[in-house]
């Protein structure tokens, strides 16, 4: 069974890495690079799931979560221009994030595996990538969380502007919440096409 899910812990692993990295550049206002990287976890678990089983997937979700913890331990080490790359409240939005969002996906999945071939996977991971948007930027800046980490200053992120400099006046980690939400959604849809080509016809009933 370890040989099995070891393709798919490799790329969950190659996935998590390669965000915890990425997050560090920023890619225009809203944005990091690492918002183009991890949405791609989703596709692996649904993937495992669908071809080896919610109990595989997982697997494979416990493997990525430990990854990433590995990830913030080095990050809290490294000391960037305000402090620390990876603070206590980003380590902890992150871990928690990423396991309810996996596992609320794996789930997701499983309960719709029978029904049309896009409806799992497109389903799961818009519940997922939802939960998982809420809990890390909730977690990691909300200025009502503040007593997590009293030390960590996150005035920046509660500045007050336009939603996306265009709509209503909100923190400005409500539009990083709402710009990567939008580019996991817009994600989710792509990768139904790599889903479909992987799977094939194995276990699908076409629209």
């Amino acid at each position: 069974m370890t040989r099995s899910l070891l393709p798919g812990i490799l790329a969950m692993a190659a996935i998590v890495v390669a965000s915890n990295i990425l997050v560090q550049h920023l890619l225009g206002d809203w944005l990091t690079w690492g918002a183009l990287t991890y949405p791609f976890a989703f596709l692996v678990t649904d993937l495992v799931n669908r071809l080896q089983g919610a109990a595989a997937a997982r697997r494979v979700v416990a493997a990525g979560f430990a990854v990433g913890v590995v990830c913030s331990l080095v990050g809290s080490q490294i000391q960037g221009e305000f402090g620390p790359l990876v603070s206590l409240r980003v380590a902890l939005g992150s871990g928690l994030a990423f396991l309810a969002a996996q596992l609320t996906d794996v789930a997701v999945f499983d309960r719709l595996r029978q029904g049309r071939w896009w409806r799992a996977p497109l389903i799961s991971t818009l519940a997922g990538a939802t939960l998982d948007t809420a809990i890390f930027f909730t977690l990691a800046f909300a200025a009502a969380l503040s007593w997590i980490e009293p030390a960590n200053d996150v005035t920046w992120a509660n500045a007050a502007m336009p939603l996306l400099g265009l709509g209503p006046v909100v923190p400005l980690w409500v539009s990083l919440a709402v710009a990567d939400w939008g580019v996991k959604l817009a994600l989710a849809l792509i990768a139904l096409g790599p889903f479909r080509l992987i799977v094939g016809q194995r276990d699908t009933r076409v629209a």
